[in-house]
């Protein structure tokens, strides 16, 4: 959950930093279902909207509600959470589609612009697309930050090799989950996705609609399944893009992430390996692979500027692992230590993709309140360990890293719920799309999806690695998602095990980074997808 500057500045200037206009009332459109024919009901209390647009996206607008912090009891204290829009301009419209980036921990004030921006226009035209901050997050109030400066570098080396390192790395954590039951225990009971699901309907109260139309990367699409669980008469659509796999709520997912991060660090090298004329560091992928763990060593004993050690070398080369689009950038990085112990370039790779800002403690706050309370996580350190190193024997870019990112679930100070069962055959067919070599939500969590929601199509990138594959540049699927939001259709079938079959875009040329022909729509989706999940 990094904010990283370099990514951030090619989006844009994001919601946060733009000058606001006068105030203006407008209260949500009297929308009409396409669906049903019948007018669906005004909010009570009409949203005041402002505008808040940036350079990107000059027609974004905020405003804020107010939801309670414990639904069971709604006269107690209250969140409030920011809210953005792109109003629809079409004379008839499709009502509120709201959409979400993922997490646990993602701001969503962009994400209107963006889809808004992305989609066909007469297509867009048509909703208010929504975007939010979820409680605890951005500019949503009270926000958490449970312990600044916590990635601050250079960290321990995530891989012990010692008992003494590894209750270090025990203790350290440990400290994050108290600071957090210090902070914020009067908020951690109600940092979960149920809680979060039923914040989305005190929107779409807010916002005079009958029902919701909703689209997620990541931890969106089971932030959305929840949704519909709770309130399957409420979703008219339901789109969801590189899907959790709501089996393995939290930790048995996170072990899964393990071995789909290494094979897509595998797929790096191979790529760096196909390029050797660019990068210098052999044509064989093994001999590359070498190579990069080789300077991880050589970090461990003098961090790269002094700021760069194998802790933060891996969380720069992650994000990799979400986005081919990354790797020339990184590839030049690794090519100038290798070969020329060039440290201020791993450095600067190291402050664009992976040094922590106070929106990413924020994100990573929030990230663990809600992975910590959402299901239970193993108490015996023993059980830690023993997968852990179970993992890393076989899967060792990342695999320690993760567990210590995860680790103050071992000991948070608040009880964990029952994670939500998704199955669902109340609401109308979702729409589903999954690349078969994703790393962050692998690809047996999107089939698994598909199953849970009863009626549910399913579109698969072939060979695709990246994480967050609609509106980033795939004409083909896009066009299953143009469809499905213009009129409810899903693909025919295609007789695979899945509706649709698309090939996954080419691989990203090995020019200089500087003068690489960047995929602009795929830059900018994923400079607002968070990491880790």
């Amino acid at each position: 959950m990094t904010k990283r500057a370099g990514i951030l500045v090619a989006v844009g200037a994001t919601v946060a930093g733009l000058v606001t206009a006068a105030p203006s009332t407008a209260s949500a459109p009297s929308t009409v279902s396409a669906d049903a024919g019948t007018p669906a009901p005004r909010a009570a209390a009409p949203l005041t909207w402002t505008s808040c647009g940036t350079k990107s996206y000059p027609r974004l607008q905020c405003a804020t509600v107010r939801a309670p912090l414990d639904h069971d009891n709604p006269s107690g204290m209250p969140v409030t959470l920011a809210l953005s829009r792109i109003p629809h301009t079409a004379k008839t419209s499709q009502g509120p589609l709201l959409v979400n980036p993922g997490g646990p921990g993602g701001s969503g004030l962009s994400m209107a612009g963006f889809v808004a921006s992305a989609l066909p226009a007469k297509l867009a035209a048509q909703y208010d697309v929504i975007g939010f901050d979820p409680r605890g997050v951005g500019k949503s109030t009270p926000a958490l930050n449970c312990l600044p400066k916590y990635f601050a570098p250079v960290r321990p080396d995530s891989v012990p090799d010692s008992y003494a390192a590894e209750r270090t790395a025990r203790n350290r954590a440990a400290s994050f989950a108290a600071a957090c039951g210090e902070k914020h225990g009067d908020l951690l009971p109600y940092m979960d996705t149920v809680s979060a699901a039923k914040d989305l309907d005190v929107i779409r109260r807010a916002l005079g609609a009958r029902q919701i139309n909703y689209f997620g990367y990541s931890y969106g699409t089971y932030l959305g399944a929840v949704y519909a669980k709770l309130f399957p008469e409420r979703v008219r659509r339901l789109v969801l893009d590189s899907v959790v796999d709501p089996d393995g709520v939290w930790y048995e997912d996170n072990l899964a992430q393990d071995h789909a991060f290494d094979a897509r660090h595998k797929a790096f090298a191979a790529w760096v390996a196909k390029n050797d004329a660019t990068y210098r560091l052999g044509k064989d992928p093994a001999r590359v692979e070498a190579a990069w763990y080789g300077m991880r060593d050589a970090v461990k004993k003098h961090p790269a500027a002094g700021r760069v050690g194998p802790g933060e070398l891996e969380d720069t080369f992650l994000p990799g692992g979400y986005y081919d689009g990354y790797w020339p950038r990184l590839a030049e990085a690794f090519a100038a230590y290798v070969n020329d112990n060039n440290q201020e370039a791993l450095a600067t790779a190291y402050d664009d993709f992976a040094a922590v800002d106070q929106a990413g403690e924020n994100g990573y706050s929030v990230y663990t309140a809600v992975q910590c309370r959402d299901a239970g996580w193993p108490r015996s350190w023993s059980t830690w360990r023993n997968d852990t190193w179970q993992a890393h024997r076989k899967s060792p870019f990342m695999t320690w890293n993760n567990t210590w990112y995860n680790a103050p679930c071992a000991t948070w100070p608040v009880e964990p719920l029952e994670p939500v069962q998704v199955g669902n055959d109340a609401i109308p067919p979702a729409l589903i799309f999954q690349a078969t070599d994703d790393a962050a939500t692998p690809y047996e969590g999107g089939v698994t999806m598909s199953r849970r929601l009863e009626g549910s199509g399913l579109v698969v990138e072939q060979g695709g690695g990246n994480h967050g594959i609609t509106l980033s540049g795939n004409g083909c699927l896009d066009a299953h998602l143009v469809r499905y939001l213009t009129d409810g259709s899903l693909p025919a079938g295609s007789g695979s095990g899945a509706e649709a079959v698309c090939d996954a875009l080419p691989e990203p040329k090995a020019a200089p980074a500087a003068k690489a022909k960047a995929n602009t729509r795929g830059s900018a989706l994923h400079g607002l997808l968070g990491f880790r999940g």
